[in-house]
């Protein structure tokens, strides 16, 4: 654990009075529970309401919830959802309008988000977040939507106590410790079946809600036993992102063959940009009633594998499945650097997980790299 932090456990009722104690300060709480046979982020009330006692199995293009030999509140890695549902919505009304006795009145959408306490934050999603504030807030321009909902949101971050098979965050540099980006930072410990909890801060606001907890000191066995779950995790990455300067790798082999091979497994279906925690392309979508006198525009997840996204006068820029799906990739691993100075990915291996087919982001860099 990083020197000079403070350092304290909790017990489950421990946890059980963070949650009170967030709702008490005006938070919506926010985090991990099964539904749909999935482990997603929803309102949660309680522990209860956590994954007690369940783990999820990926690989490309599967995944399962399986039950635990114990009863870890955290013993999974990431779902389907990532933040950026909470904080950049799916569908966003911009504004609305309606016309009354001869006069149109433009209403922009100016509704109050709710201060959200996100629970269970993994290494690799404060990451995501963090580039995710580069995109909307560290233009001249910073988008109001997001900025809202961003800027009170208070961040309970959990180390990774495994890592996934399709996870590699480690070989992006990006988990499965978190860092930075978070108030609180918990380590699961599991001792004898039961669950205790190495609590790190990492803000004021972190600290004042800690210090209302009952909690006890850290000792120095606490946080060698919470290195140590953190190395075994980095140990046992499922997949890495191949070694060297992927951003010139991919600019420098626009036409190699491989493209041709992952357009025809590709289904160009989007299910990796909305899963990724990082895309943001949306669209605009303008409707209206029966009577014409009331109109509204919606900001809606869009993604660079639809036909109409690229879709300027006399068709689509990029007609074909190998042109959409080298976009993304190229995008994402290499002009991403030129747009906003970091990669686009971070290594939560949802993309490998939720595609269909199985393609592999790891695989298919590592097939340019060796000239297959």
């Amino acid at each position: 654990m990083e020197a000079g932090r403070e350092q304290s456990v909790l017990t489950v009722a421990g946890v059980e009075a963070l949650f009170a104690a967030l709702r008490d300060r005006g938070y919506r709480v926010v985090g991990p529970t099964v539904r749909d046979q999935a482990i997603v982020y929803d309102d949660i009330a309680a522990v209860d309401d956590l994954p007690r006692g369940w783990t999820d199995e990926q690989d490309g293009g599967h995944y399962r919830l399986n039950r635990r030999d114990d009863d870890a509140l955290f013993g999974y890695v990431v779902g389907p959802h990532s933040w950026k549902k909470f904080l950049h919505p799916p569908r966003q009304r911009l504004w609305s309008a309606k016309r009354e006795d001869g006069e149109t009145r433009v209403t922009a959408d100016v509704t109050e988000p709710p201060r959200f306490a996100f629970i269970g934050v993994r290494a690799c999603e404060l990451n995501a977040i963090a580039i995710q504030d580069r995109v909307f807030l560290g233009g001249p321009f910073a988008d109001p939507h997001y900025q809202a909902r961003r800027e009170d949101a208070f961040f309970v971050a959990v180390n990774c106590g495994q890592a996934g098979g399709t996870c590699f965050c480690a070989s992006m540099k990006t988990g499965p410790k978190a860092e930075a980006g978070f108030d609180l930072a918990l380590t699961e410990m599991l001792e004898g079946g039961e669950s205790r909890f190495l609590v790190e801060v990492g803000s004021d606001e972190g600290r004042d809600v800690l210090a209302a907890l009952p909690r006890e000191p850290a000792t120095a066995a606490d946080e060698a036993t919470a290195i140590g779950i953190v190395a075994r995790t980095t140990a046992s990455m499922g997949r890495a992102m191949p070694e060297g300067d992927i951003r010139e790798l991919l600019l420098e082999n626009l036409e190699h063959p491989r493209w041709d091979d992952v357009a025809e497994r590709c289904l160009t279906c989007g299910n990796c940009t909305m899963v990724c925690p990082t895309c943001f392309c949306t669209s605009v979508e303008d409707t209206s009633d029966l009577t014409g006198t009331e109109t509204s525009r919606e900001r809606r997840w869009d993604s660079c594998f639809t036909m109409d996204f690229s879709y300027i006068h006399g068709g689509s820029v990029r007609s074909s499945a190998k042109a959409r799906y080298r976009q993304w990739m190229t995008h994402k691993l290499a002009t991403w650097f030129d747009q906003f100075g970091t990669s686009g990915c971070v290594g939560c291996g949802r993309c490998v997980t939720w595609c269909p087919v199985g393609i592999d982001i790891t695989e298919e860099v590592r097939a340019i790299q060796g000239g297959d």
